[in-house]
Parts: structure tokens; C-alpha cells; sequence
């Protein structure tokens, strides 16, 4: 029953992260990356501030001081940054396609990282992934757009967030990995107005659209992390993991039926494979 309860979290999580990238690229429209960055993440903080409070828990951990969650909050800031560029200037099918490349990632990271085995076959699976990921990208031909790089570097971004979050403190609550995960999003916020400036964009006659887009990410996101973080620690991991994958349905289907989208026949070749090779490979680190 765990398992199964485990298994729709994740997808009810995998939607609303779905949803949460909608309302991003919808805001970034009208509004600097910065900008929503950091109202984003500073609602969070809140959102997250308040359930601390409610549950009793401090708002400060003495954890987020190790360099584990140090590193965390690196890779916290990269992974972000770079793929809410890549949700604002690309596609939201192929940016979400590529970020399904995370767990390969996360479990190549594992083996160069905490020394855990992976036979020939799930090297083969991550490297067929990886191979998914160069069919959506196309380099060197007509259809290959810079922008999606961002996609990749918010994958590697997010899978060192994810390796560094094994690390964390066996005491530090949910919530309190909240505040830490939203906080950074302030940080990158930050750092790409200090580089790009508030620009245009953030005049304060947005319409009443624009605002609502943001409230609805930032609700939404709380509820996609808390529902995440509930369905990795229900049922076995290797039944629930898997349907992180229907993230990338929700997305294509939010990006035809919102933004007119129409992905290509290469992104969904790339997106079959990717999601395919991810499956073996955790199917293969079951049995093992």
C-alpha cells in the first residue's frame, strides 16, 4: 500500500512540476529571469518558514553549514538558474525532455562519487540516455539551438543537488531542506540581475496575469517538493522512481495545449530513448 501511495505522489508531484514550468515560461514573457527567480524563491521561503514554524522546527539547521549542503546549494543555484533560462528561451517539451536525463546522471554520479558498482548494462543505458539527449540537441546541424544548453547545465545542476542531498543531516526536516532550496533560488535571482540587470520587463504596470502566474509557481512548487520529497521516502524506491518520467507527458502536453508547441519527430525519439534507457537502469539497480 506504501508503494502504491509512494507511486502517485510522485506523479501528482511530476504534474505539478509540470504545472509550475508552465507558469514560469508564461511570466518570463513579461518578466526578467531574475525577477521571477526571486519572488519565486522568496515565497517559498515563506510558504516553507511557516510549516517549520508549525511543526515546532527551528528555521535554521546547523547543517546547512557542512559542505555537503554547501555543495547542495551550488549545484541548487546552477541547476535552477540555467534550466528556468532554459524554460524561458526554449521549448518547455524539450527543456523538460532533456532534464529527464537527471537520474542517469545522478546514478554516473554515484559511482564516481560514493564508489557504488554499475554493470556493462547500466553503463549502456546511461550512455544510450546521454545519446537521447545529443538527438533532441541535433549539434551541428540546422535545427540545434544554443538555448537548450541551459537544459543540459540545469541537468547537471540538479543531479549534483540530488548526490549532495544523500549527504544531508539524518535530523534535518523537510521543511528545513525547503527553506535552504527556495533560498538558493533567491541567490541565483541575484546573481543574474547583477549580470543582466532589472531591464524592461519589471515596470510596475504588469498586468494583474503576470502576478497571478507567480503566485500559482510558487504554490504550486511547495506543493510538487513536498509531494516529491513524500514519495521518495514511501514503498521501494525502485517501484516509484520510475514514474518521474510522466513529467515529460505533462509537459508536452501543457506545451501544445498552452504555448502551441508541436514537438518534432527527433525530440520525441530523443525523449523515447531517454526515458527508456532511465527505466532499464533502475530496473537493473533493483536486481542488483
Amino acid at each position: 500500500m506504501e508503494t502504491l501511495r509512494g507511486s502517485l505522489l510522485m506523479v501528482l508531484a511530476m504534474a505539478a512540476f509540470a504545472l509550475e514550468d508552465m507558469f514560469i515560461k508564461s511570466a518570463a514573457q513579461s518578466l526578467p529571469v531574475g525577477v521571477i527567480l526571486l519572488v519565486f524563491g522568496s515565497g517559498g521561503m515563506v510558504i516553507f518558514a511557516g510549516v517549520a514554524r508549525a511543526l515546532g522546527q527551528p528555521l535554521w539547521h546547523p547543517g546547512f553549514c557542512t559542505r555537503a549542503m554547501a555543495l547542495r546549494s551550488l549545484a541548487e543555484v546552477a541547476g535552477r538558474l540555467c534550466f528556468t533560462l532554459a524554460i524561458a528561451l526554449t521549448p518547455l517539451s524539450s527543456a523538460s525532455a532533456i532534464l529527464q536525463a537527471t537520474p542517469l546522471v545522478v546514478a554516473a554520479g554515484a559511482v564516481v562519487f560514493f564508489g557504488e558498482h554499475v554493470g556493462w548494462r547500466r553503463w549502456l543505458a546511461i550512455l544510450a540516455g546521454f545519446i537521447g539527449v545529443l538527438i533532441i540537441l541535433r549539434p551541428g546541424v540546422s535545427g540545434f539551438e544554443p538555448a537548450s544548453l541551459f537544459a543540459v547545465a540545469g541537468t547537471l545542476g540538479f543531479a549534483g543537488r540530488d548526490l549532495a542531498t544523500r549527504a544531508a543531516p539524518k535530523d534535518m526536516h523537510n521543511s528545513q531542506l525547503g527553506i535552504l532550496g527556495f533560498a538558493m533560488l533567491v541567490v541565483a535571482g541575484g546573481i543574474l540581475l547583477a549580470w543582466n540587470g532589472v531591464g524592461e520587463g519589471a515596470s510596475n504596470d504588469l498586468p494583474p496575469a503576470v502576478w497571478l502566474d507567480l503566485t500559482c509557481a510558487t504554490v504550486i512548487g511547495v506543493f510538487a517538493y513536498t509531494s516529491l520529497t513524500g514519495a521518495m521516502r514511501l514503498g521501494e524506491i525502485s517501484v516509484v522512481a520510475p514514474f518521474r518520467y510522466t513529467r515529460l507527458v505533462f509537459a508536452m502536453v501543457l506545451g501544445i495545449l498552452v504555448f502551441g508547441e508541436r514537438p518534432d519527430a527527433l525530440t520525441l525519439v530523443g525523449s523515447a530513448v531517454i526515458v527508456g534507457s532511465g527505466v532499464f537502469t533502475l530496473i537493473r539497480s533493483r536486481r542488483s
